[in-house]
C-alpha cells in the first residue's frame, strides 16, 4: 500500500470534481472548490471521518469493495480506479466479475440525467450505480454481497423483492428477467459466472427452474412497468436500456409515461426526498 501516493491521488481526485459533475447542488455559501469530503462520503456509503482519515495517509489498507465505492463516488475512468486500486495494494477489478465497475461514459451519462431515475447494471443485473432519482423511486440495491447482488437472485429467492411491482405484472416480469438471463447464458457460454448463478438458482428454486426449461428467450431494450412507491403511490413509466457495445453493462433509464400522473408524482418524490436527504 502506497499510503501517501493513494492520500495525494484521493484528495486531487476529489478537488476536481464540482457537485455538478455527480447530480449534486451546489448549495449555499460554497467557498471551496471541488467536493466536500462529506460529499464524497455521501456519493460512496462511508463515514466521513473515514475518507479524511484516508487523504490524510492515517487509514489502514482499504478492502477492495471501499475502493470501488471510492472510484464510483469519484467518477473514476478504468484507468483511474485501476490506479486507485494498485496505490492501495489491490489487484485491479476484472470487468465483469465480483468486483464489476461502472464504465466512466455510463456514469458520465447517469450524472447528466439530473432528476430522472436511471441506473447502471451488469448484464447478471447486479446494479453498479445509481443517480438518487433511482433510490427514492426504486430503493437503493448497492453494496449487496454474494448472489443477492443480482437481480434474478433476488426476484425469485426473496418475495418481498416483488412488492415492488403490482401483482398482476408479476407473471411479465418473472418471464422477462428468465428471458434475459437465457440470452446472456448464451453470449457468455462457458462463463463461470453466469453458468454458476443458473445452476445455483435451478436447484434452489422450482419456480426459475420451470420457467428455465421453457427455454423463453429476449433482451429487454425497452418495457413499461408499474412501481409502486411508498412516498407517491404507483408510478408508471417507460423504461429505456442504453448497452454498452459488449452488452456486459447497460444503463436503464426510467422516464414517466406519457398521459399519466407519473411526471408530477416524480416531481414530487424529488422534493420529498430533499428534505428526507436533509
Amino acid at each position: 500500500m502506497q499510503r501517501d501516493d493513494l492520500a495525494d491521488f484521493l484528495r486531487r481526485r476529489r478537488l476536481a470534481l464540482q457537485p455538478g459533475d455527480v447530480g449534486l447542488a451546489e448549495g449555499p455559501r460554497r467557498r471551496t472548490t471541488g467536493l466536500r469530503r462529506e460529499e464524497v462520503a455521501l456519493l460512496a456509503g462511508m463515514s466521513t471521518d473515514y475518507v479524511v482519515r484516508l487523504e490524510q495517509g492515517r487509514s489502514a489498507q482499504p478492502s477492495a469493495q471501499m475502493l470501488t465505492a471510492l472510484a464510483r463516488a469519484l467518477r473514476l475512468s478504468d484507468d483511474e480506479r485501476d490506479h486507485l486500486f494498485h496505490l492501495a495494494g489491490h489487484r485491479p477489478p476484472v470487468s465483469g466479475g465480483a468486483e464489476a465497475h461502472a464504465r466512466a461514459g455510463l456514469m458520465r451519462m447517469l450524472d447528466l440525467l439530473g432528476d430522472t431515475p436511471a441506473t447502471i447494471a451488469s448484464d447478471l443485473g447486479e446494479t453498479l450505480a445509481q443517480n438518487r432519482m433511482s433510490v427514492l423511486l426504486t430503493g437503493g440495491h448497492l453494496g449487496m454481497r454474494g448472489d443477492r447482488r443480482y437481480h434474478p437472485w433476488r426476484w425469485f429467492m426473496e418475495p418481498e423483492s416483488r412488492v415492488t411491482y403490482p401483482a398482476d405484472e408479476a407473471e411479465h416480469h418473472t418471464r422477462a428477467v428468465v428471458a434475459d438471463l437465457r440470452a446472456t447464458a448464451a453470449r457468455r457460454h462457458g462463463d463461470a459466472d453466469v453458468e454458476g448463478l443458473v445452476r445455483r438458482l435451478r436447484s434452489a428454486s422450482p419456480e426459475f427452474a420451470a420457467r428455465w426449461d421453457e427455454h423463453e428467450v429476449a433482451v429487454r431494450r425497452a418495457d413499461r412497468k408499474t412501481i409502486l412507491n411508498k412516498q407517491v403511490g404507483p408510478v408508471r413509466v417507460d423504461c429505456e436500456t442504453l448497452m454498452t457495445p459488449d452488452q456486459r453493462q447497460f444503463l436503464l433509464v426510467l422516464t414517466p409515461q406519457p398521459g399519466t400522473d407519473a411526471a408530477e408524482k416524480l416531481a414530487l418524490l424529488a422534493v420529498v426526498g430533499l428534505q428526507q436527504f436533509a
